[in-house]
């Protein structure tokens, strides 16, 4: 019966006209922060207007602030690999950056927060909330859906992030208008990507990218779920996703499909995404020497 229900011409209308009113994806964890068909028909008109210019609320109009606002800069888009540990990360004091997840745990080594902060991912957010919503001195950017557990500021945005993981065709999509939406594409440093395009950035570089990942024998693995029992190995920190930390498995195939999306926008728009990380193993984007970047 429900069968026929979902093939009848009645319901597939439906369907339709509630895709056009109700972004999907957009509430990936219903049992935590879920909403009613009218509060997301609300929600997704309110990003629809973002989209166009148009700020409803104080949070569509905070970040259509930074539409352009960094362009014609450069950027750094910090990766937490162990490589990190091999760079002078004082040297981008005075450059735009943008970091994820905990990166905050390198601020003695680093010397500043990164001028935009990034969190996609509800294992980070909710065993680090904590620490996040402590957070100052950065712009944040979070998954509305993250509401149940991250506290707004007024550095705080909420971007309608499209938390779609199936291989759909084409996939991942890439967005260019940050204020209407932005897709998940393997890695939180994919939505960063979307961002900085947003930002009017076309000169980005990348660093702490080890794309390498290893999980410990001793880690409990459930599924797509990996809690830590010790000290974490993929990170710049032991303490970044360590003992009783949770960490989703990473498919390095997949965050490859979204960066070589995210690098042809780039180019399309007469822009660039390279590699400066120290050593690694993603070769998606042209190498550069992270020292050559500054001033001898």
């Amino acid at each position: 019966m429900k069968e026929l229900i979902k093939n009848s011409v009645p319901y597939r209308a439906y369907r339709k006209i509630r895709s056009k009113l109700i972004d999907g994806y957009t509430r990936p964890y219903k049992d935590k922060y879920d909403s009613s068909a009218m509060e997301l028909v609300v929600e997704t008109f309110g990003y629809k207007m973002a989209g166009r210019g148009i700020g409803l609320t104080e949070n569509h109009r905070n970040i259509l602030k930074y539409q352009n606002a960094h362009k014609g800069k450069r950027a750094f888009l910090i990766g937490n690999g162990p490589s990190l540990n091999q760079l002078d990360l004082t040297l981008l004091k005075d450059e735009v950056t943008i970091g994820v997840n905990s990166i905050y745990l390198n601020y003695e080594k680093m010397g500043f927060l990164p001028t935009h902060y990034v969190v996609e991912d509800n294992f980070v957010a909710e065993d680090r909330a904590d620490e996040i919503n402590r957070l100052k001195g950065t712009q944040k950017w979070f998954g509305n859906y993250l509401r149940y557990c991250l506290k707004p500021d007024d550095c705080t945005n909420w971007l309608n992030v499209r938390m779609r993981y199936d291989n759909y065709p084409d996939f991942p999509y890439f967005s260019t208008n940050a204020a209407r939406q932005v897709f998940t594409g393997g890695s939180v440093t994919y939505v960063c990507m979307q961002l900085a395009y947003f930002f009017g950035i076309r000169e980005l570089y990348l660093i702490g990218f080890d794309h390498h990942y290893i999980i410990p024998q001793e880690a409990e693995v459930e599924g797509l779920k990996i809690t830590s029992t010790g000290d974490d190995p993929n990170h710049f920190h032991p303490d970044y996703f360590g003992k009783g930390k949770r960490w989703h498995d990473p498919m390095v195939d997949r965050m490859e499909q979204g960066y070589a999306k995210a690098g042809k926008f780039f180019e399309r728009s007469g822009g660039k995404i390279r590699n400066a990380t120290a050593g690694g193993k993603l070769e998606v984007f042209e190498r550069v020497d992270y020292f050559s970047l500054f001033n001898k």
